[in-house]
């Protein structure tokens, strides 16, 4: 499927010169470079001659977030074709753009180990009896807890303008609270150092947007679901 672009549009005021598309290639060549140095040294995390296994919390939580990630990517997608709201459309490619990175550093780390990218034993096993949520509060329709329903996912595709705006909003706070539960989960659990940090930055970086879109819901007459 062709990814839509996120950074010009007809309808949308042309973004700042960081946005230009040169530039977003430009930055992409070196998120590239980042990911390939810091995988090289992942694999074995404080002992390079360790490496995860399949049941463990570093796999557990690279499967199910980079899964995760994916729809806040789509989600980002969806809803930057369903308004003009140039601040939400920012938001927007700033979630696709982060996540799509993230994501594919998961993946990247199960490659390196050699790791399935499924488990047998379904999702959020991995943070089973610690303390943290698991399917318990998935809510019914969803993968994981935060995750949007297809029906959920449907409606955000109907939606335009203002409505859409504070639908994606709501979803992506939920996305976010799942998110970080999760990379707290990590933080906590994972034995890997670099996978330790990523999640804690995940943890900062989504509280920041969910407080971020708190205050875009207010402004639109709306709140956290």
């Amino acid at each position: 499927m062709t990814e839509p672009d996120l950074t010009d549009s007809d309808d949308v005021p042309t973004r700042k010169a960081s946005r230009a598309p040169w530039a977003v290639a430009a930055a992409a060549v070196l998120v590239a470079l980042g990911l390939l140095f810091w995988l090289v040294a992942a694999p074995g995390g404080d002992n390079s001659s360790d490496v995860p296994t399949a049941a463990s919390a570093d796999a557990g939580f690279a499967r199910d977030m980079a899964v995760h990630h994916q729809q806040a990517v789509e989600l980002s997608y969806i809803v930057r074709d369903r308004t003009d709201d140039e601040d939400v459309r920012r938001l927007a490619y700033d979630i696709a753009q982060t996540q799509a990175n993230q994501r594919g550093m998961l993946l990247g780390w199960l490659d390196l180990w050699s790791l399935p990218k499924t488990s047998a034993d379904g999702y959020m096993a991995w943070m089973k009896g610690d303390g943290h949520m698991g399917h318990e509060t998935t809510k019914d329709g969803s993968l994981m807890p935060g995750m949007a329903t297809t029906a959920e996912i449907g409606q955000l595709g109907k939606a335009s303008g203002k409505e859409a705006e504070i639908l994606y909003l709501q979803l992506m706070t939920d996305h976010h609270m799942g998110g970080v539960t999760m990379a707290r989960g990590c933080a906590e659990q994972c034995e890997v150092s670099q996978e330790r940090q990523l999640a804690q930055g995940m943890v900062q970086a989504q509280q920041s947007e969910m407080q971020l879109m708190a205050d875009m819901l207010k402004e639109r007459g709306s709140a956290p679901r």
